[in-house]
């Protein structure tokens, strides 16, 4: 038997006899969290509470909120498991993630908050057709959701199966039908206010992890941070190389050009996310708007500073071998740091794995819950309401529509994240983010700042970018063709880049163009002007 099987049973059976408090601690995050969720599900009065939380956050509690709804389990176990495994290459999703969020503040943030009113389809709807432009916003929305959705499934499965010590395929889907079920609880009856109060609580418990996870690995190199490092590349058996480039996307010219993809995806991804975008209208203005995207950036940095730690951390302090073991995309990186750091045979380290996969817990549902709210608000606000029903729908009958759409998609995502429990969850992410670049952000853009704009480009780019971005996904190792894939018997696949966004993007954004130049309709440039004056100073904005 292998020292790294022995070392996982080991912390298997450190959690398993220790299992009272780890159930105890997640079910104390879970009820402190459907508390919170009622307290606000009985001040949820109207569309505006359900949709945008009453739009009476603050500009740091909303930052607060953009930051729990960004930190996923894909910055927590994802990054923390790339940069364990592939040194340096694993630490550029932390870079991608953060620069990110510059396109936002700068492109987006200020322009959505003033121009629209609850989603993404509100924007483009003002200057176009609403119902095929609706149609078009709430199906990109959805795929976007569901696809981020997959990685935070598949995370909780990892996760809460190594706690428990459970090791069959059944007992793992059996969690990820819990978070499912949960995370249809919090949007059903907390609405926006219900998930950002979570929101607000998981950032602040993921902060105060990361930062005492930090402090251990850095107090046991006697805060050396070149210490660290190079036992690190020591450790990982990779030498120097694993603090070079190279690691994961040097290797080939394949290699080179999917890193290229995902740095794309990563950096352009992020303003066209539909649960980001969605927090922007539940602050009273954009000046708000702004100043929470100002905290976000800072509080974001902060974490993904510290992710080094984790990462560099967890290569330094436990074997490849035992970290490939208990999971082979790595997700369980920084549990097991956690677990190393109090001591492998102690209490110690099994209260500190069991409050840091706590807080990877409540990252999870926090995050899932966001993501199901976006994706529900959109089918009840544009498809329902606006194109279904014509506008004629009540407020009431628009948000039951969206309570039955949170039911519909929390049960797709149960179903999907049971097949993608083994997948790296941070690469997962990337995908979402490929997809949200590719269908969202070019429609979003020119819509704000191009005057000859049609609907029939609208339309071209989101379908267009849509169906490029997931059409390659499904035709790439990470779906057929490699032992981490998820179908690993099977190879169907022909696209060599595990990320599309070197494709997607560039069509997605062509596309938007060339279907207003062939289109025939005549733009409302009347509209646009007012849409110009209203995105810029906020002028009759809801």
């Amino acid at each position: 038997m292998s020292p790294a099987i022995t070392h996982f049973q080991l912390a298997a059976g450190e959690a398993s006899e220790h299992r009272p408090l780890i159930i105890s601690l997640f079910a104390v995050f879970v009820v402190a969290t459907l508390i919170i969720t009622v307290w606000a599900g009985r001040q949820t009065k109207d569309a505006a509470d359900f949709y945008a939380g009453g739009r009476q956050f603050s500009a740091f509690q909303n930052g607060l909120a953009v930051s729990g709804d960004y930190m996923s389990a894909a910055s927590f176990l994802g990054i923390a498991g790339a940069i364990a495994l592939f040194g340096y290459d694993g630490f550029l999703y932390s870079i991608g993630f953060l620069v990110a969020w510059l396109v936002a503040l700068l492109l987006v943030a200020e322009p959505l908050r003033n121009s629209g009113r609850y989603t993404m389809g509100d924007v483009l709807a003002y200057r176009m057709r609403q119902r095929p432009v609706r149609t078009a916003a709430g199906t990109s929305t959805i795929v976007v959701s569901i696809f981020y959705l997959l990685a935070q499934m598949a995370g909780a499965g990892v996760l809460v199966s190594l706690l428990l010590g459970i090791t069959s395929d059944a007992g793992k889907i059996a969690i990820v039908a819990l978070v499912g079920i949960l995370m249809i609880v919090y949007v059903t009856i907390g609405g926006m206010k219900g998930t950002t109060w979570v929101q607000m609580v998981k950032a602040v418990l993921l902060i105060g992890g990361t930062l005492l996870i930090t402090f251990l690995v850095l107090l046991k190199f006697n805060f050396n941070v070149s210490d660290l490092l190079g036992e690190a590349a020591k450790n990982s058996g990779g030498g120097s190389a694993f603090l070079e480039p190279g690691l994961k996307y040097g290797l080939t010219t394949t290699s080179k050009v999917d890193f290229i993809s995902l740095g794309i995806a990563l950096v352009l991804g992020t303003a066209g996310l539909p649960h980001i975008l969605i927090r922007f209208y539940t602050v009273p203005n954009a000046k708000a708007a702004r100043k929470s995207v100002n905290w976000a950036i800072g509080i974001i940095g902060g974490f993904y500073l510290m992710t080094i730690a984790l990462g560099f951390g967890a290569a330094a302090l436990i074997s490849k071998e035992e970290i490939v073991e208990s999971n082979p995309a790595g997700n369980t990186a920084a549990p097991l740091l956690a677990l190393h750091l109090g001591g492998v045979d102690s209490a110690w380290g099994a209260i500190l794995l069991a409050t840091i996969s706590a807080v990877a817990f409540a990252t999870i549902l926090a995050v899932v819950a966001g993501l199901t709210l976006a994706s529900s608000s959109s089918f009840a606000h544009d498809i329902y309401a606006n194109v279904i029903r014509k506008g004629k729908a009540t407020e009431k009958e628009e948000v039951n529509a969206a309570r039955y759409a949170t039911v519909a998609i929390g049960i797709v995502s149960i179903a999907l994240g049971a097949m993608a429990r083994d997948l790296n969850v941070a690469g997962l992410v990337a995908l979402a983010f490929a997809v949200a670049a590719s269908a969202n952000l070019p429609t979003i853009l020119y819509s704000l700042f191009w005057k000859r704009f049609t609907t029939q480009g609208a339309l071209w780019s989101i379908y267009g970018g849509l169906v490029t971005a997931v059409g390659l996904v499904l035709f790439s190792p990470v779906v057929s063709g490699k032992a981490t894939s998820m179908f690993p018997d099977v190879d169907f696949h022909w696209f060599p880049l595990e990320n599309p966004g070197i494709i997607s993007i560039p069509v997605g954004f062509l596309l938007g163009w060339i279907g207003t130049l062939v289109s025939k309709e005549e733009p409302d440039t009347g509209k646009y002007a007012e849409l110009e004056v209203r995105s810029l100073t906020g002028t009759g904005a809801h």
